[in-house]
């Protein structure tokens, strides 16, 4: 039996998916370790990550039969920090120097200063040079309430840390607290594919176009391509994730372009009229204001499955925020709860970016079922996610706080495979879960943006 703490989530997710709860029992939990954290985070990542495998095996059964799963509660811990593990070579730090954690006048707010336009905006607002000491000393001179919609008003990135009954009291926390973990509409369509699954690849042959970044979608498409589907991420010119790249794009396409160039507008289109599954991250309003809205984008691709996450929900003063998992800790209490657990002078965020992680394994699950959809009941689905949302089902769970250090990767939990990716050799953690007959592996090694052509392979 599943612990009671994965049946629950597991549960909360198949409802809203619409995937038969019973299917957790197609599942086999295995291995031991827990992340060091007063929330039950090992449990999130065993199921969302359960959850995406049941969405595959689920699609396998229109064809056949839907094959048992095996899920590692140690491997999927260490996938949520991190699956690369380079061969001679160092992964860029993910962090600006000046991003992080600081003591305001009357509390705490972290910075988000990772995108060259957020620390920009962070710095004007401060009036300081680019260093820890000056802006510990700028920060300081602040209310954290009012620094926080300065720097998000001057298009930064920043969260004041807030109690879990501070965010229950906000009108944002309460709009997120009204919505589903996943927002789903259906829509009628014609099925005219010919696409089927196969057991061993499950989604080989499927398009899916990806328009997101840090870090939720890029983890949604990697699972996709790593039971077949093709997958092709569009960035816009000049943008770069270096400490992220090399773990997210390993069986991906990497193209530049510009949405507001109607020539790389009219390239997106055709793209987007020839692909099965559009996952995209912009901010709630960005597509509408591009004249790309749900409507449009459905008349493009009739029977598209179209997966959108944001922040801070899709309701709410805060739906068009700016937000990253580490900021939605801070917002949603969950920073603020670890550092009343250890005892701490500061805040104390989870050990991994779960609300990331597991956000993106639950947009793979949406992606999957949208697809059973559009095969067996002629239907195209839109689903919406947050990060905020999938903070609340993490916070919904007690467990006995973990004090105990998880260990650190051991020869064991790595591959033999070398994966040569455009940095150096590297190789990956074993997979987190099976699929009983099929292969999770990536037709392609991980590579630098911009580095395709904005095109579907034949």
């Amino acid at each position: 039996m599943p612990d009671p703490i994965v049946l629950g989530m597991f549960s909360e997710i198949a409802d809203v998916l619409d995937l038969p709860a019973h299917a957790i029992n197609r599942v086999s939990f295995i291995g031991s370790g827990r992340l060091q954290s007063c929330f039950p985070v090992t449990e999130l990542a065993a199921a969302s990550i359960s959850a995406a495998c049941v969405s595959v095996s689920e699609l396998l059964d229109l064809f056949g039969a839907a094959p048992p799963i095996s899920t590692d509660y140690r491997l999927a811990s260490l996938w949520f920090r991190s699956s690369i593990v380079p061969r001679g070579w160092k992964v860029p730090a993910p962090w600006d120097a000046i991003a992080g954690d600081y003591r305001a006048q009357d509390g705490w707010i972290k910075l988000h200063t990772n995108a060259p336009h957020h620390k920009a905006a962070a710095l004007a607002v401060l009036g300081c040079e680019a260093s820890r000491a000056s802006v510990a000393n700028a920060v300081q001179q602040w209310p954290a309430d009012k620094l926080e919609q300065a720097i998000v008003g001057a298009g930064g990135c920043a969260a004041k840390l807030r109690s879990m009954s501070e965010w229950k009291d906000h009108p944002q926390g309460q709009a997120v607290a009204l919505e589903p973990l996943v927002l789903r509409t259906t829509r009628g369509t014609t099925n005219d594919s010919t696409w089927q699954p196969t057991a061993d690849r499950p989604l080989k042959g499927l398009r899916v176009l990806d328009l997101t970044r840090v870090l939720a979608g890029p983890v949604a498409t990697r699972f996709l391509a790593g039971y077949g589907a093709q997958v092709l991420r569009i960035d816009p010119p000049g943008w770069d994730e270096p400490g992220v790249i090399p773990e997210v794009t390993p069986g991906k396409r990497c193209a530049r372009l510009d949405l507001r160039d109607s020539n790389g507008r009219r390239v997106f289109e055709r793209l987007l009229s020839q692909a099965d599954i559009l996952v995209h991250g912009y901010r709630a309003d960005a597509l509408e204001r591009l004249g790309l809205g749900a409507d449009i984008r459905q008349s493009i691709r009739p029977g598209l499955i179209d997966v959108s996450l944001d922040a801070y929900g899709h309701s709410g003063p805060w739906r068009t925020r700016r937000g990253f998992d580490s900021l939605v800790q801070f917002s949603s209490g969950i920073a603020a709860e670890g550092q009343q657990w250890r005892q701490s002078e500061a805040p104390v965020s989870l050990p991994v970016q779960a609300l990331d992680h597991a956000t993106g394994y639950l947009i793979a699950a949406a992606a999957v079922r949208g697809m059973i959809g559009r095969l067996r009941d002629k239907v195209s689905t839109q689903y919406r996610l947050s990060l905020a949302r999938s903070a609340k089902l993490l916070c919904s769970y007690q467990s006995e706080p973990s004090s105990a250090c998880f260990p650190d990767i051991a020869e064991d939990d790595v591959s033999k495979q070398v994966e040569a990716t455009a940095w150096g050799p590297a190789s990956r953690i074993l997979p987190p879960a099976l699929i009983k007959g099929a292969a999770f592996h990536w037709a392609t090694p991980a590579t630098a943006l911009g580095s395709d052509q904005a095109e579907w392979k034949v």
